[in-house]
This record gives structure tokens, C-alpha cells and sequence, in this order.
């Protein structure tokens, strides 16, 4: 009866810079391995989940009112809406698919393998590049919420909308393990206060 449940954070991990673009500057030979690549950095800047970017279909690519894409779509798992602006990389990878035999008859945008196949094929990627993290098709996420948006200076509250989260919360701790934005902004504070009271 007195027992109490506790919440234990785990520390997720994400790809840095450098690791994105070592695994967007590699040139697979193998068809199988470029077509899991170019998905996993699709959801490296777009924040989508596997069942996500599994059911995408081109309908929720529409043009936003600033005359840009965006991704308006439903997220699997909760059912929130989740609208997100497509950079130009995911763009890219959209046109290279556009033809591709598995989709070409079909409303989904991409040639989605089975989460299963995505990450055994993942783990032979981040071989080949060099990655001593875990590569699994979630951290593709992890990295959006992380390197690509809050690192750069995003607001919290545009992460979490366009994560599809339904509380704040959920993206702070995205935000807990980014010491390195602390640094930077403190630095940055540290020149201000420099300049004002000298």
C-alpha cells in the first residue's frame, strides 16, 4: 500500500552534427541501404516516428500560408496533429522517391521497409560510418528534437508542436541533456554581461 511508483529519465541518445553528415555524405552501393538512409535522415528533419513516416501520405504534404511545404499529418501513437515545416533535405529525398516502384501507384511518400529491417540495415550503416552509438530508426527523432531544432536555437514550445506531444514536459526532456545549449547560452549571456557592466 505505501509503495510509490518513480519516474526514472533515461538519457536518450541522438546523433551530433557531424555524425548526420557523415552518414548523408556516404555513398551506399548496395540499393537497400541507400533507401534506409535517406528515410532515416527524412526523420532526422522532419521528427517523425517509424509509424509515422510508415503511413505518410502525399495529401498531408500540403503548402503552408507562408508558401512552403509542410507535413500535416496525425501522429500514430496519439493521435495529435502534428504540422511540420519541410526543410530542404527532406524535400530532396521526397523528389528522389517520386518515381520509385512501390509507391509510384500509391498514396504513401516514401518506400517504407519494416521497423525490423530499418534497424538491421541501421546497424550495418552505422558500421560502415563509423557510429559507436546505437543506430536505431527512434534516434532519428531524438536527433530532430535535439541537434537539428533545439540546438539551433528553436523555441521548446515549436519543438513539442511540431513532435506531436501533447505536453511540454515530454520535449523538456529533450532539452535536459543539452548541456551544450547551456554552454552556448551562457557564453552568451557572459558577453552581454561583459559589455554592460564593465
Amino acid at each position: 500500500m505505501n509503495w510509490k511508483a518513480k519516474l526514472k529519465i533515461v538519457d536518450r541518445e541522438f546523433l551530433s552534427q557531424e555524425e548526420i553528415q557523415n552518414i548523408i555524405s556516404k555513398e551506399f552501393s548496395v540499393p537497400r541501404l541507400d533507401q534506409v538512409k535517406d528515410i532515416f535522415i527524412f526523420c532526422c528533419f522532419t521528427g517523425l516516428a517509424y509509424a509515422d513516416i510508415k503511413k505518410l501520405k502525399k495529401s498531408e504534404i500540403v503548402i503552408g500560408a507562408n508558401g512552403e511545404f509542410w507535413i500535416n499529418t496525425k501522429r500514430a501513437k496519439t493521435d495529435t496533429r502534428s504540422n511540420i515545416p519541410v526543410l530542404s533535405i527532406p524535400l530532396s529525398i521526397i523528389e528522389k522517391y517520386k518515381e520509385h516502384p512501390e509507391i509510384i501507384d500509391s498514396p504513401i511518400i516514401l518506400p517504407v521497409l519494416s521497423n525490423q529491417k530499418m534497424n538491421a540495415y541501421l546497424k550495418e550503416i552505422a558500421d560502415i560510418c563509423k557510429i559507436k552509438k546505437n543506430l536505431t530508426f527512434h534516434l532519428a527523432r531524438h536527433t530532430f528534437a535535439t541537434t537539428v531544432t533545439l540546438t539551433n536555437g528553436v523555441p521548446i514550445e515549436s519543438v513539442s508542436k511540431m513532435l506531436g506531444h501533447k505536453s511540454l514536459r515530454t520535449t523538456q526532456h529533450y532539452a535536459k541533456i543539452l548541456d551544450m545549449k547551456v554552454g552556448d547560452d551562457m557564453k552568451n549571456l557572459a558577453s552581454i554581461m561583459g559589455t554592460k557592466y564593465n
